[in-house]
């Protein structure tokens, strides 16, 4: 059944109104009819099975059949990624969602080169938020990861309040396995750095917050490939990767 994602207000009534790009998808990409069954979701557990009652390119209508919650398996991370060159944080955003992460933070710091003039942050963070609803819709994730605007790396780092926080620093450092414990924490934080990497400084006020430096062996990882390696390894020690529920 072909799933989406719609505002939260959307689903509160039996009458569902399907407009902008949801309605686009379905009349003109997937030329549904009216009386076929589609799944809704308003990204915060709640789904509904719905019978599509009239669909048109620039109208449509669907009646909710039945309503239910589901929550994420994933294993809670909140990733702090500094920001990468071009468009590589789409990437991020893209995989990281269907690797399970529940929260991006993206960051500035003294070593990015990556500029977002405030025209554009705006534009640039819909962008961000459509990539993840489509990423979570893709992968059949029931609740739609959240996407922090860009701040600087000492507002985050304030701010972050997970039960366990690792920092990606090769220099310093002790193995990822060795900072894992055996019993899960309740959340996880993860901070990687830019191209470059963290600077010194950078690396201390981590520390200071509370973020265990680790390395991941003898290879060092481009700065949108370790954040994957992580979330793969967690997702797997404490989250459903491996699991056999399908």
């Amino acid at each position: 059944m072909h799933r989406f994602f719609v505002p939260p207000e959307v689903l509160t009534d039996v009458e569902v109104s399907l407009s902008g790009e949801v309605l686009h998808h379905l009349a003109v990409v997937l030329r549904l009819a009216p009386g076929e069954e589609i799944l809704l979701l308003d990204g915060l557990g709640n789904l509904c099975r719905c019978r599509i009652r009239e669909l048109k390119k620039k109208v449509g209508r669907a009646t909710v059949l039945e309503r239910w919650q589901e929550t994420d398996t994933a294993f809670p991370i909140h990733l702090l990624q500094a920001l990468p060159k071009g468009d590589k944080m789409d990437l991020i955003l893209q995989k990281g969602t269907e690797l399970g992460i529940g929260r991006f933070s993206p960051l500035f710091s003294c070593r990015s080169v990556a500029k977002l003039a405030p025209d554009r942050a705006e534009k640039r963070c819909q962008r961000w938020q459509r990539i993840v609803c489509e990423a979570a819709r893709q992968s059949r994730r029931p609740l739609l990861p959240s996407v922090m605007e860009p701040c600087q790396l000492s507002d985050a780092l304030a701010k972050c309040d997970e039960g366990l926080k690792l920092m990606l620093w090769e220099e310093g450092s002790q193995p990822l396995a060795e900072a894992l414990p055996n019993k899960a924490p309740d959340s996880l934080a993860l901070l990687v750095g830019p191209e470059g990497g963290f600077t010194a400084e950078e690396a201390r006020l981590a520390t200071l917050a509370g973020f265990q430096p680790v390395h991941l062996g003898p290879r060092i990882m481009r700065s949108e490939t370790a954040g994957f390696a992580v979330t793969a390894v967690l997702q797997y020690r404490y989250g459903d990767l491996g699991s056999d529920t399908i």
